[in-house]
């Protein structure tokens, strides 16, 4: 059985029977993998907001590029034309949503359940990976 409280040992079974940690070297592996998989999370998060405004124009013509940075300085007739890198149909920008939005969920439920070993370690891992993978991914959202 296994516990229910969070706890601080190097052998544990993560998400997987074959994934079954018995070392600390294991344990370290496992923890750098659960790091990096949390990492990637936030790292697609970041990708799916920027899909997200590079197809806002197409969808809404009310709003541009211009509108999303500076609001209250954009004019009237800002978005009329279509920004560039965006085609008039939308659908391939819907579909590259749809595989990180799949993609995000997928990871996000992979690192979940890797904490709900209650291992501190692994728990540990996620936090640090999901910090790091914030830091380093959110300032690519005001690159332009």
């Amino acid at each position: 059985m296994m516990p229910m409280y969070f706890y601080f040992s190097d052998q544990v079974v993560l998400l997987f029977d074959f994934w079954n940690v018995r070392s600390p070297a294991g344990m370290v592996l496992s923890v750098v993998v659960i790091l990096l998989l949390a990492l990637l999370y936030e790292a697609i998060k970041v990708a799916k907001a920027k899909v997200i405004l590079r197809m806002m124009p197409a969808l809404v013509p009310s709003v541009s590029q211009e509108t999303l940075r500076e609001p209250e300085q954009a004019s009237v007739n800002a978005g009329l034309e279509q920004p560039a890198g965006t085609s008039k149909n939308p659908f391939l920008w819907h579909v590259a949503q749809t595989l990180l939005h799949i993609t995000h969920v997928v990871l996000g439920y992979l690192v979940m359940l890797a904490v709900m070993s209650y291992n501190a370690w692994v728990f540990l891992g996620a936090i640090v990976g999901s910090t790091v993978g914030y830091y380093v991914a959110y300032p690519f959202l005001s690159i332009q």
